[in-house]
């Protein structure tokens, strides 16, 4: 089975930037045995989905709007989104959470529009260092699903996808091990299914980088990689694409 690696751009790239890396990897890319996803900013999204075109790297978007139309000001639709090419959507990442307030609810509201829309909904949790600390990640994060995917309803388990991020591991270099993340994922795995009745897959995010990347995918339970920071340069990129 193809796994999955996912681009995450987030606010790091100036317009021009994120076009001279789309071009760079549509350049160097050759087809992979892994599904490539990219997910650069809304204002360069337009551009870089032309570039995309062709190139067998699929389109993703960093959020969208819990509504598919309205008077939601700095909102963006699903339905839009749908429109440029996106196929996937990163939702629930803990920046947002934490960042702009996102909670259950709101996450709920845009995966029900994202599916809704046709398009494949990338549900973020993860526990922080506290809660880790204490015990309590697996509770965490079965009460960051069940609320997350409450009255969420997929036809195939490729509707969507989950990505366990631990919060204390993102962007810090401190990526947890890949046996111990293989552990939580199947659990993650275990609950969804029992929620979704579905056997979703579960990506992991969090300090990935090439050295560490083959050992992440190496492990059966994890179903891809969500990749920050070593996604904006892409040599680095390559390396983790070609793990």
């Amino acid at each position: 089975m193809k796994k999955i690696i996912m681009a995450n751009w987030k606010m790091r790239l100036s317009y021009a930037e994120s076009l001279s890396l789309a071009k760079k990897l549509v350049k160097d890319y050759q087809v992979t045995k892994h599904q490539v996803i990219v997910c650069p900013d809304y204002l360069a999204l337009p551009a870089v989905a032309q570039i995309l075109k062709g190139a067998k790297l699929y389109l993703g978007a960093q959020d969208s709007a819990p509504v598919e139309i309205g008077a939601y000001t700095g909102e963006v639709s699903p339905r839009s989104l749908k429109s440029f090419g996106v196929r996937y959507v990163i939702l629930g990442h803990s920046e947002r959470r934490e960042h702009f307030h996102e909670n259950s609810a709101i996450i709920n509201n845009k995966i029900k529009a994202a599916l809704k829309n046709k398009l494949r909904p990338v549900l973020c949790i993860g526990e922080k260092l506290a809660e880790k600390k204490a015990g309590r990640a697996k509770e965490v994060l079965v009460d960051e699903l069940r609320r997350a995917l409450k009255g969420v309803k997929i036809r195939a388990a490729t509707d969507l996808v989950i990505a366990y991020e631990p919060v204390w591991a993102i962007g810090n270099g401190q990526a947890i091990a890949p046996q111990e993340a293989a552990g939580i994922q199947a659990f993650i795995s275990q609950q969804a299914a029992k929620m979704l009745k579905k056997k979703v897959a579960v990506l992991y995010g969090g300090s990935v980088n090439s050295q560490n990347a083959p050992d992440f995918l190496g492990q059966p339970a994890i179903a891809g990689l969500l990749v920050g920071t070593a996604s904006w340069q892409a040599s680095e990129f390559q390396k983790i694409i070609n793990s």
